[in-house]
């Protein structure tokens, strides 16, 4: 058995609770609380000698009374429990909520002792029913002040069974002890996960996790001495085991990941694996997504030769490609983990070939802390979000909209006798420039429906260009352009009443009927527009 209390805790604080080695673990540490039940209806059962001979028997019949003590008690819980609590939350009054929670675990217990089982199996299923109730949020707000309390005095409980001679006896042997429950309990439990199919980064962080010894272990060891299964002095050697591999769980879950890295890095020795891994590269290229951007960039790759590794979370892609020969990995590339393990801090670039700007964001989040010197090249469908992901720290973003457009532009030019050498140089300072002349379009009607209609669309996200003539007694007629004030909006053109287009300074001057081109988001835009048609009043005669 391992500890829940203590695993829950220590992944909570260091914000892991979601991650994948962390799931797996709950859901073990889940499994083992319900193991605990056939052991709370075993140890009674074993402990009597006057059954030589009918334990067989003794042990089924038990488990049908356990059986039928869960079902019981669960069913209570389902139909009764409800009624009960509707009947309670009528009166209003806290402390019968914090009675009632105490009056059903006392019943439960009492209920499984008269059928001949522990009482511990009866608070175990009273749990359950409390957790199946509807004022389960309740009951947890109204008994969580007990919480610690009854815990310490749990523990408290357990060290009073310690006998401190016995262990200062047997110092060596209780060494031994904890490096043997430890070590095996990781080793059982990485096999295990690696047997189910898991990556073994996965199943040596959940082996690592759950290499304690947990609070039902601590019940079921004093159940045992009480019915004198155990003598006194193995059952305090077995304790202290049980404490101190729970005094080095946090130590063993906060450096867990770095175990499991430097494991997959030797692992092709370790564990005569033929593929490549990723940590044996240095100075190498990680693609996030294998969709067909991810594929094109790594069969160039391929062809000159160059390192890298791809990771994909679609098991049918990374199976597929796996056939074909690709070096590819099985991972989820916005975890830092997976990252870790792909070699980033060792790796020269890093290329994000999936479309959505908020992963893109929190991926590069996670990356610069890692390697700050890492160049990275986002690739996005359209300009939305340019800015954004070079604030995040991304050295390059490619917009496919935009690309296309240049690549039309050359053939266009290239076809309309244009040199090839003035169409690169023309491509080259655009890239450059950060697609700057390419930034805005007029917007029609097909995407005012959407922005209209849509309250995520991306043409909300898009800078589109939009012209404004000032009316002859607009408020800016006569003002400079620094003036204009609008957050979110510039200025593209300047275009005087015959077509002339004067080049934007600060000390310009704006004259009656200019035509401006702005740039900006749909709603700066229209504050823009509302602020430049505005009219001036009349002076009062």
């Amino acid at each position: 058995m391992s500890s829940t209390a203590v695993i829950i805790k220590v992944l909570s604080d260091q914000q892991r609770l979601h991650s994948e080695s962390s799931k797996l673990t709950i859901s073990v540490l889940l499994f083992q609380d319900l193991a605990v039940v056939p052991f709370l209806i075993i140890i009674p059962i074993i402990a009597m000698p006057e059954l030589e001979g009918q334990l067989l028997f003794e042990l089924g019949f038990a488990f049908i009374k356990g059986l039928f003590a869960v079902v019981i008690l669960l069913a209570v819980g389902r139909w009764v429990l409800p009624l009960f609590f509707d009947e309670v939350g009528k009166v209003r009054f806290d402390e019968i909520f914090i009675l009632s929670t105490l009056f059903i675990t006392i019943l439960a217990s009492a209920f499984t002792q008269y059928l001949g089982l522990s009482m511990a199996l009866g608070a175990f299923l009273a749990g359950m029913m409390l957790a199946e109730s509807h004022y389960r949020n309740q009951l947890l707000s109204d008994i969580r002040p007990f919480k610690d309390i009854l815990m310490a005095m749990f523990f408290v409980s357990i060290g009073t069974l310690l006998d401190a001679q016995v262990l200062a006896n047997n110092l060596g042997i209780l060494f031994i002890l904890v490096v043997v429950v430890i070590a095996a309990k990781i080793f059982t439990v990485a096999v295990a996960a690696i047997l189910m199919k898991e990556n073994i980064s996965t199943s040596l962080g959940v082996g690592i996790a759950l290499a304690q010894m947990g609070e039902f272990g601590f019940i079921l060891v004093a159940l045992a001495t009480k019915y004198h299964l155990l003598d006194e002095q193995l059952a305090s050697l077995i304790l202290a085991t049980g404490v101190i591999s729970m005094s080095l769980t946090p130590l063993l879950v906060q450096y867990s990941q770095k175990i499991s890295k430097e494991v997959m890095h030797h692992s092709e020795k370790v564990f005569g694996l033929n593929k490549t891994l990723p940590g044996q590269f240095t100075e190498h290229t990680i693609i996030c997504g294998y969709g067909r951007v991810g594929q094109i960039v790594s069969r160039f790759l391929k062809m000159e030769s160059l390192p890298f590794i791809v990771l994909d979370r679609d098991p049918m892609r990374v199976k597929e490609a796996r056939k074909g020969g690709e070096n590819i990995e099985f991972g989820d590339a916005s975890r830092r983990d997976i990252l870790l393990i792909a070699g980033l801090e060792k790796a020269k670039l890093l290329i994000i070939t999936f479309d959505d700007l908020q992963r893109s964001k929190a991926l590069l989040e996670v990356i610069r802390p890692i390697n700050p010197d890492i160049k990275v090249l986002v690739r996005t469908k359209s300009d939305r979000g340019l800015a954004q992901l070079k604030a995040a720290g991304a050295t390059a973003v490619v917009p496919e909209v935009l690309e296309g457009s240049l690549m039309m532009v050359a053939h266009v030019l290239l076809l309309s006798g244009v040199s090839h050498r003035k169409i690169m140089r023309r491509m080259d300072d655009e890239r450059k420039m950060q697609y700057e002349n390419l930034h805005g379009f007029y917007y029609g009607e097909l995407e005012q429906t959407k922005a209209r209609f849509s309250d995520n669309s991306e043409f909300d996200e898009v800078e589109k260009l939009h012209a404004v003539r000032l009316p002859t007694l607009s408020e800016f007629i006569g003002k400079p352009i620094s003036s204009f004030k609008v957050k979110g909006v510039i200025i593209k053109k300047l275009q005087r009443e015959g077509g002339q287009v004067i080049k934007i300074k600060p000390a310009s001057c704006f004259k009656v009927n200019d035509l401006l081109l702005l740039l900006g988001e749909q709603q700066n835009l229209e504050k823009a527009d509302t602020l430049l048609l505005k009219v001036r009043e009349a002076p009062s005669k």
